[in-house]
């Protein structure tokens, strides 16, 4: 990198890590955000010597050999459309951090399910004693970490389709895709087919010596991997729902994985530390993509025991007089919540709502109308959720805020009832993020 001119657009964390393992490789940075720069990171950026301006974008952005974009800026950008109008090369974050990296990649990415996949592969492997960094679109960037890769470690690295939007040459040694679904569909155009394209971009660099483990449940990452035959990847696929000759499938209720050719039967779901259907997949994928990476089955299956979940994810909060508070924050999309609702057999109080992405609400209309007794709406998709699923269930209000909806959901709520944070919306009109959004679920559940 040395001598070369490099822009990195964004200073959230992946920029801010981005723009440290640029300088520290002797490339000349300049960091450029359309927002205000904190003091903290400007104070950062100024030791490390690196040039930054915030809030705008001038033409030093284009004074460069390339520009590397944070997930958070849209190619609809004005800044991005110019940088394509001068025909300046684009990458990832995750696509810089893959040239440095000695170590072996693991990457897992889907609509529902990869943070949740990614930190339980991430306790296999530690539990398997293998030194493995868990990074990427959960906690740490992969270039905040990547320096510190050797090549004897594991790298479970989570991928959102913004991340993968802007790769090249990015290529795990592991691919795991869970699903794809609607989501984030203002980012496409509206168009599933174009994010569905940018997931699949973890694997089109792929060779044969590398793996694909998928969900063959899912029609449209069948179609894909049915096309990789005799060339790219080689396929495991994982399915609930059928047998599979080489993967990981469900049998008389048992986790049954077939790798190389040889059988065996993991363990019963009833064992499983994590609940819901939704996380067979999870669990499925996690334990294929270990076992082909050579993690000892009593390891895979003693792990898949032991895991402790995601905060915000099926979070259990508190028991109240008989009515247990569940975090559900992270579900930001329809797919996520249809799974939170079909985990719970109890009634359930469901608060939802946000700021909507283009969400399908009429999707979730038959477990609505067989799991939810009330519903209470907060945020800009209030209306838009009451209006099409509002007639489904015995209650139904809007609420101010998150403390107005969890006073209201007190009210409604009887001994045994399930009361659901799962807002299939994301966060940003009332909230920083799902997990600030979660953290005030938290504390407004505990002064009850």
């Amino acid at each position: 990198m040395a001598d070369r001119k490099v822009t990195v657009l964004g200073a959230a964390r992946s920029g801010m890590a981005a723009a440290e393992l640029l300088s520290r490789s002797g490339a000349s940075v300049f960091v450029s955000d359309a927002v205000k720069i904190d003091i903290a990171k400007q104070s950062r950026l100024d030791a490390l010597g690196i040039g930054w301006e915030d809030c705008g974008h001038s033409e030093k952005v284009y004074d460069a050999d390339f520009i590397v974009v944070s997930p958070g800026v849209p190619d609809s950008a004005p800044v991005m459309q110019e940088a394509f109008h001068k025909a300046l090369p684009v990458y990832s974050e995750i696509e810089l951090a893959s040239w440095f990296c000695r170590g072996r990649i693991l990457a897992i990415s889907g609509s529902n399910g990869k943070t949740t996949t990614t930190e339980l592969t991430g306790h296999i492997f530690r539990e398997s004693g293998c030194r493995t960094w868990v990074c990427g679109n959960v906690g740490v960037p992969f270039s905040g970490v990547v320096s510190d890769v050797l090549e004897r470690d594991v790298v479970v690295l989570e991928v959102s389709s913004f991340q993968l939007d802007h790769t090249k040459e990015f290529r795990p040694d592991v691919a795991v895709l869970l699903n794809i679904t609607p989501d984030h569909l203002d980012r496409y155009e509206g168009d599933i087919n174009l994010y569905a394209q940018s997931k699949l971009r973890m694997c089109r660099q792929q060779s044969e010596s590398d793996v694909l483990v998928y969900n063959a449940d899912d029609e449209r990452l069948a179609r894909f991997a049915k096309g990789l035959e005799n060339q790219g990847p080689k396929g495991y696929p994982i399915s609930i729902s059928q047998p599979m000759d080489q993967g990981g499938f469900l049998e008389n209720e048992e986790l049954v994985l077939n790798i190389n050719n040889k059988k065996e039967t993991l363990m019963h779901v009833d064992e499983l530390a994590l609940r819901g259907r939704h996380n067979v997949y999870n669990s499925l994928a996690a334990a294929v993509a270990a076992r082909v990476m050579e993690v000892r089955s009593d390891v895979v299956r003693e792990s898949l025991r032991t895991f402790e979940g995601v905060p915000h994810r099926l979070e259990p909060v508190r028991e109240v007089e008989g009515v247990r508070y569940v975090n559900d924050s992270k579900a930001t999309n329809v797919n996520a919540v249809w799974y939170a609702l079909e985990s719970f057999k109890e009634p359930i109080i469901w608060i939802a709502g946000g700021r909507d992405k283009g969400n399908d609400y009429a999707a979730l209309q038959p477990l609505v109308q067989n799991r939810v007794r009330s519903m209470i709406t907060i945020g800009e998709a209030s209306q838009a959720l009451q209006t099409e699923l509002g007639h489904h269930v015995d209650d139904s209000v809007r609420a101010e805020d998150l403390e107005e909806a969890i006073k209201l959901a007190q009210l409604l709520a009887r001994p045994g009832d399930i009361v659901l944070l799962s807002p299939a919306c994301v966060s940003f009109d009332q909230f920083d993020s799902y997990e600030h959004r979660g953290d005030v679920f938290r504390q407004l559940v505990s002064n009850l």
